[in-house]
């Protein structure tokens, strides 16, 4: 009965009660009279099965579907669907006189004949089927490992120093449109698709003609940032440097006041020495790190101090950093076009005149200068240990500090390409360098971001060229105006936000890669922290040394910022850090050097370092475009509130409540919600879609409404000052 058992799977639940009558009852030779009347219909000839490539596997976030391999077309009208539309077919067929015993042999064998033969082409077709449906499935499913090595094997270090050094050669240009054509020029030629310049007229906070100065009225000295004597030679030797050590969006002007010791400038350090001292229109020397500077800089402006002499404390930094002479420039900057806060700054805007963005007078010094201010001996290391700079609490020292800036408009350009995604085109994944601008200072270190992000769209344009798409749509992008407070980023995102908001899955910044030799750095969101420690162990497995992993998810200060800050976008990085770098949230990269960049190649001759840096973030990519279910984990995200819920603050049971009922909720998620969908067998395409929503915003329901200056908005571990006004919304329990 090989036809009825075919057709027994094209039969919907609804047709089962034909089956069932009493009626079509028959007795053993009417069923076979039957059967050879069917057989002998023209219109059997036509059976056939549906070939696999009909079948849709375009779903919206999923291609591997668990579909049957063998789907029946319809048949023609056979005995059992004509009993029901024709009301005399009994009659209509009326039973002949039975036959002879030699042909009923013979009607049985070509029965039997004819079963066997649709067997076997049942089989045969059922197999190239289902062989054409799983090669589909994983052309456009999930890459397995081997295929990410494929990919990411032709990513060379050779490669990325020649790239790095031609680059360099750019950044003397006095336009910084050669360096943005330079860029897509490259990227076009490697076969990106849409690849565009994204520009935007903003106001930047420039250098005045000369270099800001330092005075001491009780010698009368005068100093240029660096701590060389102001004179024509120092000033023609390195005038660039000097022009480009400054605050940007700082007050300009002169200040004649008392130098107050603050060092970090956290709230306790201004409270006792509010105690001791009037600060009003005084003059704060400051300490880098710690703290965000605009938080500090927030706390100073408060407590009426004038002006603020910024610096970085030799102790702070790794032994094999000698920034003692070396200039630097920092940003008041929060984010985006000053004249347009809030919104993109594209023709018809409101523009607002802020020529500067805070009240205090801000220079950034070297720790030379600071020595010869506090009258320190050069000689400060006794025993091994670092002794850290200190202005003494019974010695006055009387300053005056001179600021020239130049506020002006110029336009800020961005380098935007598209890989379009294959299954699902509507979800992104950002991955972001930034390139130089050529009104910032002239460090190199962007040509190390640009030349990596080079790397990575090689290695992918060679497979993609070779038929295969992610299934996600990643987005290339390098950034401008990074120097002057992330404006290139803050700008297009505030002019796609609409759109970011509802398709961005994930940000990966390739900022700032190699800052040191020493150590592999993550910074990671929570929901992705968990993805990180995988390729790190992944990673030192393969280059046979696996120290601690170390992942952090304390704020990164790059292009990232609006992502995190306004979108609520799961971030990572990966960056080769120095040692003494990652002993906590230094916000020593606040500080822009433009001779410390320089410096690159000397910390990877071999661009080794760049090339791990290139690979370990190209697979969290392409894992990350191309998984079904987002690579996501919402345990990890209830376990960082819960560690930071730490302290002795008066809704703390309350919160931590919360924090627990949010656990649970996760825990529950993560079982029984998310291991079906990663199961290959179980997987419903309706449920993948609600997954990835849910996973793809996540993060978003920890965005703080008003935090302080400088933090994030977004809650993250060890932001003990935000939690207070940051309740944990368990929005995991509405599943």
């Amino acid at each position: 009965m090989a036809y009825q058992k075919v057709n027994a799977d094209r039969r919907a639940p609804g047709h089962s009660q034909y089956l069932d009558n009493d009626d079509l009852q028959a007795t053993a030779l009417d069923l076979e009279w039957d059967m050879e009347k069917e057989l002998e219909e023209p219109g059997f000839d036509q059976f056939q099965l549906d070939s696999a490539e009909n079948q849709n596997l375009e779903n919206s976030e999923t291609a591997d579907l668990n579909l049957d391999p063998i789907q029946p077309a319809t048949s023609p009208k056979g005995r059992f669907q004509r009993l029901q539309e024709e009301s005399d077919y009994v009659t209509h067929y009326t039973r002949s006189a039975p036959k002879s015993n030699p042909c009923n042999f013979c009607r049985l064998l070509k029965i039997f004949c004819t079963a066997i033969i649709l067997f076997i082409s049942g089989i045969l077709i059922g197999y190239y089927a289902h062989k054409n449906c799983s090669s589909n499935a994983t052309s456009s499913g999930t890459l397995d490992l081997q295929l990410y090595q494929e990919i990411l094997k032709t990513i060379q270090a050779e490669d990325i120093r020649k790239s790095f050094r031609n680059l360099v050669q750019l950044y003397k240009s006095e336009n910084d449109i050669e360096i943005s054509k330079k860029i897509k020029t490259q990227w076009t030629s490697l076969g990106l698709e849409d690849v565009q310049f994204v520009n935007y007229s903003v106001l930047l906070n420039l250098p005045g003609p000369s270099p800001s100065s330092v005075s001491l009225s009780s010698s009368g000295q005068c100093f240029h940032p660096n701590g060389q004597p102001c004179s024509k030679e120092a000033r023609q030797h390195s005038s660039q440097d000097l022009l480009y050590s400054y605050a940007a969006y700082s007050a300009s002007g002169t200040l004649k006041a008392e130098v107050i010791d603050v060092s970090y400038g956290n709230a306790d350090d201004l409270n006792r020495i509010k105690k001791m001292k009037n600060v009003t229109n005084q003059i704060a020397l400051l300490k880098l790190g710690k703290l965000p500077l605009l938080y500090k800089l927030s706390l100073l402006e408060k407590a009426g101090f004038g002006g603020v002499l910024l610096y970085i404390d030799p102790c702070d930094l790794p032994k094999t950093a000698n920034l003692s002479y070396d200039t630097f420039m920092v940003s008041l900057n929060p984010g985006g076009d000053p004249s347009t806060p809030g919104y993109p700054s594209i023709d018809g805007s409101f523009r607002q005149n802020r020529s500067n963005l805070t009240s205090l007078l801000v220079q950034p010094i070297s720790a030379s200068l600071v020595a010869k201010l506090i009258s320190s001996p050069k000689d400060r290391i006794t025993h091994s240990a670092c002794s850290p700079l200190e202005l003494p609490n019974n010695e006055e020292r009387i300053v005056s500090m001179q600021i020239q800036t130049v506020t002006k408009f110029e336009t800020v350009t961005n380098v935007v390409g598209y890989l379009k995604g294959s299954t699902s085109p509507d979800r992104y994944i950002i991955v972001g360098s930034h390139h130089h601008t050529a009104y910032s200072y002239n460090g190199q270190e962007w040509a190390s971001s640009t030349a990596i992000i080079t790397a990575f769209i090689r290695a992918l344009m060679l497979r993609v060229k070779r038929g295969w798409r992610p299934d996600r749509t990643i987005v290339f992008c390098s950034w401008g105006g990074t120097a002057f407070g992330n404006i290139g980023s803050y700008e297009w995102g505030e002019d796609f936000k609409k759109v970011l908001q509802k398709n961005v899955v994930a940000y990966v910044s390739l900022h700032s890669p190699v800052s040191g030799n020493s150590s592999l750095y993550s910074v990671a969101s929570p929901s992705l922290q968990q993805l990180v420690a995988e390729k790190n162990n992944f990673n030192c497995s393969r280059r046979g040394q696996c120290p601690e992993t170390n992942i952090s998810s304390v704020q990164m200060q790059d292009d990232a910022d609006y992502f995190i800050n306004h979108l609520g976008v799961p971030t990572v990085r990966f960056t080769y850090e120095d040692i003494k770098a990652l002993e906590g949230p230094s916000f020593l990269s606040e500080g822009f050097f433009p001779k410390r960049a320089t410096k690159i190649e000397e910390m990877d001759p071999f661009f080794k370092l760049h090339e791990t840096i290139t690979k370990l973030s190209g697979e969290v990519i392409l894992q990350i475009a191309n998984e079904p279910v987002l690579p996501f984990n919402a345990i990890d995200i209830a376990l960082e509130v819960q560690n930071s819920l730490k302290g002795d603050q008066p809704n703390m049971p309350q919160l931590l409540a919360l924090a627990s009922r949010l656990r649970e909720s996760a825990e529950l998620f993560q079982s029984d919600e998310m291991r079906p969908a990663n199961d290959p067998k179980e997987r419903a395409p309706i449920r993948v879609r609600m997954l990835n929503e849910v996973l793809q915003d996540m993060e978003k329901s920890f965005l703080v409404q008003h935090a302080p200056p400088g933090f994030y908005r977004k809650q993250r571990g060890k932001k003990k000052s935000l939690v207070s006004s940051a309740a944990p919304r368990p929005s995991l329990e509405l599943l």
